[in-house]
């Protein structure tokens, strides 16, 4: 018996099998997925509202929507073994409100009464219900008893539960992912007609509800495959002297797996919001790896659509538990672009260490300075309390660049740090270190083995503080000019955004009185180029130039970066400057999807030693 799991870790089976298909490589990918990702933020959420989707049975207290669309169905709970629905007395947006957040979405849209959302079996559980709306599950709140009703399933309640701030609406439209290559449709052809098949696979899955002897309810049904063709993948263990297998699946996944069967056959394959998680899933189980790894890119494409930070956080973990390795880096580079807000959402208490760790790591986190770092890893392993050891606070301590900390704020580390008397040793260690790399040229330090130049704590991330980054909003009108705030030189109906900024040479204190100028500019049209002398090759353009000489500090090196911000609530692009310039959608794909090209652009100085 092959068994497939039912849900990745956190739930995402239900989020991911409405995600929609992966951009293919052919001509219409990119649309394909700028078409896909609005209506994604109406499937994000499923990530984590139904747990009886990650077990084949379902937890104590659970809820679902049945019978609806992703966001909208009748509400059913599930009470000693049996999914049952809610009668509608007394039901209102304050107990819909619980019964959304408890499935991970923003919020109640709308209470559904009346509606026919197909035939209920079950028991009536609750009635007369009566919650106050900020309860986190709905058994939580008072009602009669579970059982106790006066209701026929005429009077179920449904709801329908917001997916963003904006009424967006879904449609599964359906797009073709195709890898076929030189394979021929007469094999999709023999799969249709099943002549000579000679392996049995039987797809089973569990509705969450008991037989009369108590064992699990089930419903299936068998696709008849050729063993030739399956072979080719290990894992369907379709060897010589088998004759067939069966697949414990979802019952949501269920009516996909012949499409993932098909697949096999002809690596063509239509997907739809509704299949796209379970593909994924099929193809990471049975090892069809070209199938996983497209899907797989795909979901990367609504990490900007959760403010909450539950599906970044989510779907990081699933892809590490897929080894989705392309899924994994997609989902850590967005936690660390937009790292600020991360910490400010529900989600931050609950990252897992290695998480968090993995952030630490990484040169392109974006953060206001060194130090707000420290105060966030202090914050997160305090509010963990006892539930992450002394060694584990250390490792995730250590991570942290201290030298690139302001003196200023290292020489009063000891009174404002909330971990300091815990780990003193190794506080008083970094912040020596931290003093010395301060106060000395790195030349003279590399000498010292313990100054390795290779080292990261010794370069900067991405600090978006005074002075280091400045911020221009090219279509904010402004018609003043102030040093250190935008600008605009206007002239027959044209504009160009200017913004100056200071900046040391270095942040180490030595260089902290030694300033180089910035000029920074956003072109969005070929005549504020021209008048600037420049030759714009594609728009917009921005530009970061220092109109002061160094040549007296041929040991440090600028790495300048552009921040892209999508109408000012994350960050949807970092890229580096050429030759001062960064030129905008000339070749690249954004990383993430920003509707309109709605842009802050952030202009961020990262001095270095080389």
């Amino acid at each position: 018996m092959v068994y497939v799991a039912e849900c990745p870790k956190n739930n995402l089976n239900s989020w991911e099998r409405d995600l929609g298909e992966r951009y293919s490589d052919h001509a219409h990918s990119t649309k394909c997925l700028y078409n896909l990702s609005a209506a994604m933020v109406s499937i994000l959420c499923l990530c984590l509202h139904t747990e009886g989707e990650r077990n084949p049975l379902p937890q104590e207290g659970d809820v679902r929507l049945f019978g609806g669309s992703v966001s909208e169905g009748r509400v059913e709970i599930y009470h000693e073994g049996y999914w049952g629905t809610v009668c509608d007395d007394g039901w209102d947006m304050a107990e819909a409100q619980v019964v959304c957040r408890q499935l991970h979405f923003p919020g109640a849209k709308s209470v559904v009464i009346g509606k026919d959302y197909g035939k209920a079996s079950g028991p009536i559980w609750l009635d007369d219900l009566t919650c106050k709306g900020t309860e986190n599950h709905l058994f939580t709140c008072t009602f009669k008893s579970w059982g106790t009703t006066d209701c026929s399933h005429k009077e179920d309640v449904g709801v329908i539960c917001a997916t963003t701030g904006t009424n967006l609406t879904i449609s599964d439209s359906t797009h073709s992912l195709d890898h076929s290559i030189s394979l021929s449709d007469e094999l999709g052809q023999i799969f249709d007609s099943g002549n000579g098949c000679d392996f049995l696979i039987s797809v089973q899955s569990a509705t969450g509800n008991r037989e009369e002897d108590g064992t699990p309810e089930m419903v299936g049904t068998t696709i008849c495959t050729h063993k030739i063709i399956l072979s080719q993948f290990p894992l369907f263990n379709a060897s010589e002297g088998m004759t067939s297998i069966t697949v414990p699946i979802s019952q949501f996944c269920q009516p996909h797996f012949t499409s993932f069967i098909r697949y096999i056959y002809t690596r063509k394959v239509d997907v739809t919001f509704s299949s796209a998680q379970c593909l994924h899933w099929m193809a990471y189980t049975f090892g069809v790896k070209q199938l996983m790894e497209d899907t797989g890119r795909l979901f990367s494409k609504i990490l900007p659509e959760d403010p909450l930070f539950h599906t970044q956080v989510s779907l990081y973990e699933y892809a590490e538990e897929t080894g989705d390795l392309v899924l994994q880096e997609n989902c850590i580079q967005y936690l660390a672009w937009n790292y600020q807000n991360l910490t400010r959402s529900p989600a931050w208490t609950h990252l897992s260490v290695n998480l968090l760790g993995s952030l630490l790591t990484r040169s392109d986190l974006v953060v206001p300075d060194e130090y707000f770092l420290l105060q966030t890893v202090e914050s997160w392993i305090t509010e963990k309390g006892n539930s992450t050891s002394l060694e584990t606070q250390l490792d995730l301590l250590n991570r942290i660049r201290f030298p690139m900390i302001p003196a200023e704020t290292l020489y009063d580390l000891e009174d404002n740090s909330s971990l300091y008397s815990t780990h003193k040793n190794m506080y008083r260690e970094k912040i020596l270190e931290a003093f010395q790399f301060n106060v000395l040229l790195f030349s003279n330090l590399t000498s010292n083995p313990k100054f390795n130049r290779e080292d990261d704590r010794f370069y900067p991330r991405v600090y978006t503080a005074k002075p280091w980054s400045t911020v221009i909003i090219p279509d904010q009108a402004n018609s003043h000019f102030q040093y250190g705030v935008n600008h605009r030189y206007q002239h027959y109906g044209y504009q160009t955004s200017t913004k100056s900024l200071r900046t040391p040479v270095h942040n180490s204190l030595i260089f902290k009185r030694n300033m180089v100028g910035w000029a920074a500019d956003v072109f969005k049209n070929q005549y504020e180029c021209s008048n600037q002398g420049l030759r714009c090759d594609s728009l917009p353009m921005a530009r970061l130039i220092t109109y002061d000489r160094l040549t007296d500090q041929s040991n440090i090196i600028f790495r300048n970066r552009l921040l892209l911000m999508c109408q000012g609530k994350y960050i949807c692009h970092v890229q580096d400057f050429k030759d001062n310039v960064a030129y905008v959608n000339r070749s690249q794909v954004l990383t993430y999807p920003c509707p309109a090209d709605q842009y802050t652009y952030r202009f961020v100085v990262r001095p270095e030693y080389v």
